[in-house]
């Protein structure tokens, strides 16, 4: 029996056969590049993830997605001096050269690898090409712990979305460490809605750092509810902290009514501190 175990080889999904009992450092590093081009890690994920829904042990409504960061074994490359930009001209730009200007901006953004760009790029991408174009270099990164201060890692992060009850890793993402926690968000939900079939969810929680409009819209686009942690950062002008939109002598509007049958809108009604106003008598 143990001259029949010595003799039997591991065949994996990606094709790389092991022979010996402990493989050496070639062979293990040609597996590594074998698993990251096959995907079968993933794919075995997947399937994992699918059996436990067709089994029932998934049956979450909500979804809580966030990140962790991982220090790579590399040494952090050493810090290059940057060259000084060079200083601007003085005074307004003449019509010409803003044109100019504003068309070398336009065409050096549409350059940009997709998760350089603003997340508004992402919402009409593909999901393979939201994969394809991760960025999976190790950077460095940073993050406020939990008594606020600023901690620092040179490697990667892993984007987890997790089902909330039952704890499965639903969709997972590697990224370099420096990338924004909310440009991942679009890309773990548009796996869910689009590899998985999770009738149960409804709700998708997540911190304030992806407190961004685009991520409520890829989750309305699903028609699920979004609970993400307000950050001040990105409070929208002009309206009052309650979110209510306030008159010229900043009274904030009362909520009325929620139209959901054509426009999707909230409705809202004149403050009572307005009944007297010069402005509303006149039709201002």
């Amino acid at each position: 029996m143990k001259r029949l175990q010595n003799d039997l080889t591991l065949k994996l999904d990606c094709g790389f056969l092991v022979s010996d009992d402990v493989p050496s450092e070639a062979s293990y590093s040609r597996m590594m590049d074998d698993f990251k081009e096959s995907n079968v890690l993933e794919r075995a994920q997947e399937r994992v993830i699918l059996q436990a829904i067709e089994e029932g042990f998934i049956m979450d409504d909500t979804i809580a997605i966030d990140a962790t960061h991982f220090e790579a074994r590399d040494q952090a490359p050493s810090k290059t001096e940057q060259e000084k930009p060079k200083p601007k001209k003085r005074g307004r730009k003449s019509k010409a050269e803003r044109e100019q200007w504003l068309k070398e901006k336009a065409e050096k953004e549409a350059n940009l690898p997709l998760y350089q760009k603003k997340i508004e790029a992402q919402l009409d991408a593909t999901l393979t090409e939201l994969r394809r174009e991760f960025p999976k270099d190790p950077q460095w990164g940073i993050k406020k712990n939990s008594d606020g201060k600023n901690v620092f890692w040179y490697g990667y992060k892993g984007h987890l979305a997790v089902s909330a009850s039952s704890q499965y890793i639903i969709q997972s993402l590697f990224s370099s460490g420096n990338l924004n926690d909310g440009k991942a968000a679009i890309p773990l939900l548009k796996g869910i809605n689009e590899r998985l079939s999770l009738p149960t969810v409804n709700f998708h929680t997540m911190d304030d750092g992806y407190d961004y409009e685009l991520i409520y819209k890829q989750i309305h686009h699903m028609n699920q509810q979004s609970v993400i942690a307000y950050n001040r950062r990105n409070e929208p002008i002009g309206f009052d902290k309650y979110f209510a939109p306030p008159c010229f002598r900043e009274h904030s509007y009362r909520y009325d009514s929620y139209d959901d049958t054509k426009y999707e809108t909230l409705k809202d009604i004149q403050p009572k501190e307005c009944s007297d106003c010069p402005l509303v008598q006149e039709g201002i």
